[in-house]
């Protein structure tokens, strides 16, 4: 399972002109993509390390050099959080990018929604976007402050 974790003041994800998702306050924007082999074990470490990273900054710090020092537990941040199989594609060999390390529909999507329910029980706010549609994803980064995590 891969990660890009995106701090931001506000997030959304619009289908075919329809806001599907959206948070409009300082949390994460959550890009997940899913490979074969993952199952409940990188469900729980995902989501666990996800909800408790260090990288919020309490809402009265205005400087931009303070330190980060919460999570979305500590703060009660919410996330939104999108599917993306390209964040296993791979371009090793040639221009086009191959997508056999990506878990197909059927085996991913579970795992997506099995993810987003892990962070709901954690605590946290979780917004979505939807699965294997074509999303528009705007955000306003924070930072910016981009991670990628893989378990």
């Amino acid at each position: 399972m891969r990660a890009v974790v995106q701090r931001v003041k506000a997030a959304s994800v619009v289908v075919e002109g329809e806001t599907v998702g959206q948070i409009n306050e300082a949390g994460l924007l959550i890009l997940l993509g899913i490979t074969h082999t993952d199952g409940p074990e990188q469900i729980n470490k995902m989501a666990e390390k996800i909800a408790n990273l260090r990288i919020l900054r309490t809402p009265e710090e205005n400087d931009p050099a303070a330190r980060t020092e919460e999570s979305l537990l500590s703060l009660s941040a919410p996330a939104l959080v999108v599917s993306q199989f390209t964040l296993y594609g791979s371009v090793v060999k040639g221009r086009r990018p191959s997508w056999t390390e990506a878990a197909p529909r059927p085996v991913a999507e579970p795992i997506y929604e099995q993810f987003c329910d892990r962070l709901r029980q954690l605590g946290v706010t979780v917004e979505t976007g939807r699965f294997g549609a074509m999303m528009d994803v705007s955000l306003i980064n924070d930072g910016p402050y981009t991670l990628t995590v893989e378990i």
